[in-house]
């Protein structure tokens, strides 16, 4: 079984989900905005069994071979946001995320992805660390709230940008003359800042190890904010040399991610920078640009685990 859970409204999720359905698959989707009419139960010990009560009935985890899992912060449903914090819907919404995913790290199912290969994305300067040991270029980097520190940077570097520490989105900015004035707030809030490395953008997506290139082209500084900007923005289909996927792929598997969006730029003498890991890409938005079929490529990896789990199953029985 095949199991998907998360909004039905998600881009990436409908995606995969209808994927699935063309391959001939129908998973069982739990609707995560349904939670609140949802039970679970899970128990630990020699062997691990978990189930999950819905209004169309019981899904037991014991027999999901693959999971494609996206869901959403559960205090950000309207129905848990109406409640309030300490409310009993409060609750039970968090209790049900708690359960679902403490299966799936345990679960010997294929998983995509789990919370804890996922959580390095919480610390920027951790995954930077990562990424370098893992033989890619990192931006030279200054975390601090000292606005001395911050004026040296600067001159060093002379172009530098701006960025949110955690895995909250956030706007990346140049530093300009017009932000010194505001340096002061700092000691407020540890801010990350980085050398600004000129050249092309590229997503690369890795599924299994299936690699998909994207180009982007713009003036803006962070492109998906290019249109706030007044800038243009171009993405197609990119080849890369089968080293640099390689090496995305091994990346991603060291990760522990199945699926990743992996950003890069490539400068103009060559080099190439990795600035992030997202265990979790809106693939869709570089889908609908590229044509590439990345949510094929996901039905095929959650299939191919089922199919290995399967195998696993057969010779167990056998012995």
């Amino acid at each position: 079984m095949i199991l998907l859970f998360g909004l039905p409204g998600d881009g990436p999720t409908a995606l995969v989900r209808g994927a699935l359905a063309r391959m001939g698959h129908a998973p069982a989707f739990l609707d995560q905005r349904a939670a609140l009419g949802v039970s679970a139960e899970m128990s630990t010990g020699p062997d691990l069994a978990a189930a999950v009560t819905t209004a169309e009935g019981v899904v037991d985890l014991g027999d999901v071979t693959a999971a494609y899992l996206r869901a959403y912060d559960p205090r950000d449903l309207p129905a848990v946001r109406h409640a309030g914090s300490g409310s009993e819907t409060y609750h039970h919404a968090l209790l049900l995320e708690d359960l679902l995913e403490s299966w799936a790290e345990l679960t010997g199912a294929l998983v995509v992805n789990r919370s804890s290969a996922m959580e390095p994305n919480s610390s920027k300067p951790f995954q930077a660390a990562q990424l370098r040991r893992l033989g890619f270029n990192v931006p030279d980097t200054l975390i601090t709230t000292d606005p001395a520190a911050v004026v040296e940077f600067r001159e060093r570097h002379r172009r530098i940008i701006y960025k949110s520490i955690s895995s909250i989105r956030s706007i990346v900015s140049e530093l300009t003359d017009g932000h010194m004035s505001r340096l002061d707030d700092l000691c407020w809030c540890p801010t990350q800042f980085q050398e600004l490395v000129s050249g092309t953008d590229y997503r690369v997506h890795v599924v299994g190890d299936e690699v998909f290139a994207a180009e982007i082209r713009s003036e803006a500084v962070d492109y998906r904010y290019a249109g706030r900007q007044g800038c243009e923005v171009t993405i197609r289909a990119a080849s890369i040399a089968d080293e640099l996927a390689r090496r995305c792929a091994v990346a991603s598997r060291e990760m522990g991610l199945a699926v990743s969006g992996m950003d890069l730029r490539l400068t103009d003498d060559g080099k190439w920078y990795c600035f992030e890991v997202n265990p979790s890409p809106a693939f869709n938005f570089y889908q609908s640009a590229t044509g590439q079929r990345i949510d094929d490529a996901i039905a095929r990896l959650l299939i191919d685990g089922s199919a290995a789990a399967g195998q696993t199953a057969l010779a167990r029985s056998a012995h």
